[in-house]
Formats: C-alpha cells, sequence, structure tokens
C-alpha cells in the first residue's frame, strides 16, 4: 500500500497531463506532409534556432539521413530587451546562446498558454555571475525577458518537442542569436561592444552550418567549446568545467577544415563590407525589444522595433496578409524605455556638412550662430521692442501668410528641464517618428481668430477576435487526422510523461 501510495504521488502530474487538451493537441496535417516531403520521421529529432533582428524561430528536424533540414520558420511575436546576452536579473533581456532544453522544462500549465523554459543561465552564464530565471518561449505575445509567439505558434512548437521526446531524444538544442551570423549583420555591428561574444558563438553557428549535425557545446576557461572529442592518445573523455582552465581536446579534422574554410570566406566578405564604408548600426537605441514585421501590420502604431523593418513592403502592405495567429488585446508593440532615455544625455543631431541650393521661391530653415545679431524678421524686431526676450534661437523660419490678426509669441529663455530631454530622446529614438511635425508643434503659434475644424473620427483599433481556448493550427490544411505511415499516434491514451517515462 505504501509504494501504491507512493506511485500515485509520483503520477499527479501525470494525471493532469493526460487531461490537458493544450498540451496534447496534434501536429498539424500540413506540418506532417512538409515532413514526409522532407524525409523526416514524426519522432525524429528537433533543434531550435532564434534570431532577434529578424524576429524569427527556425524549427529544424532530422531526416532519413541523419542531417537536419528546416521545417518551418515562425514570425516571432514579441521579444524584449537590446541586442547582446541577457546580464542580470530583472534587465528584461532575452537570453543568448547555446541552452538545452529536457521534457522537464515543459510547461503544459503555463499561464501564457504553453512554454518551455531556456534553461538560462548556463554553465557559461554562471561562470560569469550572470543572474536570472524563468526565460521562456511561450504563447500570448507578452514578453519581459522571453521569447513570445502567438498560442498558435506556440502549440506547434510544443507538439513538434513533444514528439521528439516520445521518440527518444533526451533534449533538444536552443541556439538564441542576436541576428543571422552573416558577414553583412557582423558588419554592420563590427562596433557593438558585444562582438567578442557574438564571434565566440558565431563559432557553434558555423559548425551547424558546415554539418547540418546538432553541434556538442562545452564550457572552459569561460568560454564556449563546441564539438570537442578526446585527443588520440587519451584514455578517457576530456572533463570541462565552465570555470577551470580547458582540457586537452581535438575537433574532428573533417569539420575543424569545413568550419575554417567558412570562416575563411566569411572574413574576407566581412572585410571588403567594412573597406566599402558599410553603414554601422546604431546602438543603445533605448528601444525594448522586437517585434516580426507581419505582427507589426497588425497593430494600431505597431513597429519592428529593434527586428528589421520590411524590406521592399510596408506595414501598410502586410496589414493584408494573414496574421500566424491570434494577437491578444494586451500586446505591447516596442516602445522606447522612457526612464533609460530621460536619464540619458540630450541627443546632439549630427552636423550638416552640405546643403543643396534651394529652388528659387522657396523657403527654408536657416541656421544662426550663438552670437547672434541683433537683426532679424519683422516678428522678431517687434518682440525685442516689446521686451518679450531676446534668446537666441538655432534656426528661423519666415513668418506665415496670416489672413487674421497675430499675437507675437515669446522666446522662452528656460534651460533643457528633464521632460524636454525625455522628449527629445523620444523624438530620436521612435522609429518612424516624424520630426518635422513635432517642430510645428512646439513652434510659436500664431492667435488666429477662425474656425476649429472638425476632428477626423478616430479608427477603431480594437482587435476583431478573442482567443480560443484551444489555439487552431497557424499551418493550412485540412484538419483531419491524418497520420504518417508507421508513426505511433500524436494524442495517446496515456499522457506525455508516461510515455516518455519508459525511457527515463
Amino acid at each position: 500500500m505504501t509504494a501504491g501510495g507512493l506511485l500515485a504521488g509520483c503520477d499527479t502530474d501525470q494525471v493532469s497531463l493526460a487531461t490537458n487538451a493544450k498540451a496534447n493537441q496534434p501536429v498539424p496535417p500540413k506540418l506532417l506532409a512538409a515532413m514526409v516531403e522532407k524525409d523526416m520521421d514524426l519522432q525524429s529529432p528537433i533543434l531550435v534556432r532564434l534570431f532577434k533582428q529578424e524576429a524569427e524561430l527556425e524549427v529544424w528536424k532530422q531526416a532519413r539521413n541523419g542531417q537536419f533540414a528546416l521545417l518551418k520558420t515562425y514570425p516571432i511575436c514579441r521579444w524584449s530587451g537590446d541586442l547582446g546576452p541577457k546580464v542580470r536579473e530583472g534587465d528584461r533581456q532575452a537570453p543568448e546562446g547555446f541552452y538545452s532544453i529536457n521534457p522537464s522544462q515543459m510547461n503544459p500549465q503555463s499561464a501564457y498558454y504553453l512554454s518551455f523554459n531556456t534553461g538560462y543561465p548556463n554553465a557559461f552564464d554562471k561562470a560569469l555571475g550572470r543572474t536570472g530565471s524563468q526565460l521562456m518561449v511561450h504563447g500570448d505575445c507578452s514578453s519581459r525577458g522571453c521569447y513570445a509567439m502567438t498560442d498558435e505558434q506556440i502549440a506547434e512548437i510544443y507538439s513538434l518537442g513533444r514528439e521528439s521526446f516520445f521518440g527518444g531524444q533526451k533534449a533538444f538544442q536552443l541556439q538564441a542569436y542576436p541576428f543571422k551570423m552573416t558577414p553583412v549583420n557582423m558588419a554592420k555591428h563590427r562596433n557593438n561592444p558585444n562582438m567578442a561574444f557574438w564571434k565566440m558563438i558565431k563559432e557553434g553557428y558555423d559548425h551547424f552550418e558546415v554539418t547540418r549535425q546538432e553541434p556538442r557545446v562545452d564550457f572552459c576557461e569561460k568560454k564556449y567549446v563546441f564539438d570537442a572529442a578526446k585527443p588520440a592518445d587519451a584514455k578517457r573523455d576530456p572533463v570541462f568545467d565552465a570555470s577551470a582552465k580547458c582540457p586537452a581536446y581535438v575537433i574532428p579534422e573533417d569539420v575543424a577544415s569545413a568550419v575554417r574554410e567558412k570562416q575563411a570566406k566569411d572574413e574576407a566578405e566581412y572585410a571588403k563590407l567594412v573597406a566599402k564604408g558599410t553603414p554601422v548600426a546604431r546602438m543603445n537605441t533605448g528601444i525594448d525589444g522586437g517585434m516580426n514585421k507581419i505582427f507589426a501590420a497588425k497593430i494600431p502604431e505597431g513597429s519592428t522595433g529593434l527586428s528589421e523593418g520590411a524590406e521592399g513592403t510596408t506595414l501598410q502592405m502586410l496589414a493584408m496578409a494573414k496574421a500566424p495567429g491570434t494577437i491578444p488585446g494586451n500586446v505591447n508593440p516596442p516602445k522606447p524605455n522612457l526612464e533609460a532615455a530621460a536619464a540619458a544625455p540630450a541627443p546632439q543631431e549630427e552636423p550638416v556638412v552640405a546643403v543643396s541650393a534651394p529652388a528659387a521661391g522657396a523657403r527654408v530653415a536657416t541656421a544662426a550662430p550663438a552670437e547672434k545679431s541683433q537683426g532679424g524678421g519683422f516678428f522678431s524686431n517687434l518682440g525685442r521692442k516689446m521686451g518679450m526676450g531676446t534668446a537666441d534661437t538655432t534656426a528661423t523660419t519666415p513668418p506665415p501668410q496670416a489672413t487674421a490678426s497675430v499675437a507675437p509669441a515669446t522666446t522662452s529663455t528656460t534651460p533643457p528641464t528633464a521632460a524636454s530631454r525625455l522628449k527629445a530622446a523620444v523624438t530620436r529614438f521612435v522609429p518612424g517618428h516624424d520630426k518635422s511635425k513635432d517642430a510645428a508643434k512646439d513652434a510659436p503659434k500664431p492667435a488666429v481668430t477662425a474656425t476649429k475644424p472638425a476632428e477626423p473620427p478616430k479608427p477603431d483599433t480594437r482587435l476583431a477576435q478573442t482567443r480560443p481556448a484551444l489555439k487552431p493550427s497557424v499551418s493550412d490544411g485540412a484538419a483531419d487526422s491524418g497520420q504518417m505511415a508507421g508513426a505511433a499516434p500524436v494524442v495517446s491514451s496515456n499522457s506525455f510523461d508516461s510515455r516518455f517515462g519508459a525511457m527515463k
């Protein structure tokens, strides 16, 4: 009876999982068809790659030839923080690096529909004293240091991970990057202080690119080591400690030579891009994370933030495309970090090195030196005569042609305040912000006696649908119970843990 009681206690989670329909949703028929086309088994191992700048999550799956092939790319609905690794608890950073996901990290009871824990911090992070916990890939499209998908997307990704465990994979690898590690991106970010770390994890990126095999990951001397093996004369496998000196190890020559060849090509291309003056990406913009353009197009005042915007296509054009899942009403598009922006020094505009001659009759703003002469236009002279201030301005514009009585405006001599610095930072950081509109708002406004035009009706920004209890597949295809030949049923009479427990 005692043994039976202990077994019942161990099975409590299994009972809850067995009745959890969210965690047992079948792999969609369209993904099953893609597996057949790519010569993959339903329960073969998977590997996941994440890219912040591109706001994409890739699911790779092992084909019958033993190599991994790309099964599907999912746009990321929301990620938070900046490009760069997570350093401390509460910094809102989504982690970067190599992590391992085992069945215990899968969370079928997540408050964000479904989720899995990234495993941050790994041994490398701990060796550097980095802190943080509960960094997830989850649904609900809301992030405070995580990678957030739609509920429909995470249901698919969760089902793929679940089936790989049922097939015998003990853990799948998660590779998280700031961007795709191409020569172009490395050149754009060449001045970023995280470049040394990025070059280190690019080594693992290159190993996967040339072998299409999950790279073995070890740590020593507070660095990553990929595909390490014991030397020919060694009697046992090397033992790695992230904080200790590296043991003797070798990298198989076929892998090492392929990686060297790829890196030589990348470095040559990188050098060409730098030599021809590839622009350097702006750092420390103060924007909190990013969002894939397909989601930004669906949200009022949506922005891709630190993710790449649409190339050759506008958000207005993408607004007509189908969203991959339900966008919840609580979604928050990337915005400036207002606290950081307020604390930062007022942004300095880059100097103008050359200007073209204005067309005849055109009105232009002209820069004035700090020691401005007492000359000026009619209104500035009138203001001085009336004692309304003599503060210098940095630009003057010809007075507008007024048809009604106009009252002269005063010029402020108050030094910049924290609020004005915050406004300047937001003006500089918000993507797509039209500074001319702010200039028009801040310019002295004449008092004109005129009828105020009626304001146009505000657009309806309410989201059209609410999230159902169970999410349909984001893959197109019939909802029939298609199944691959020879594959085990996806929804079993027993549960996730009990099915996997046979292999523990």
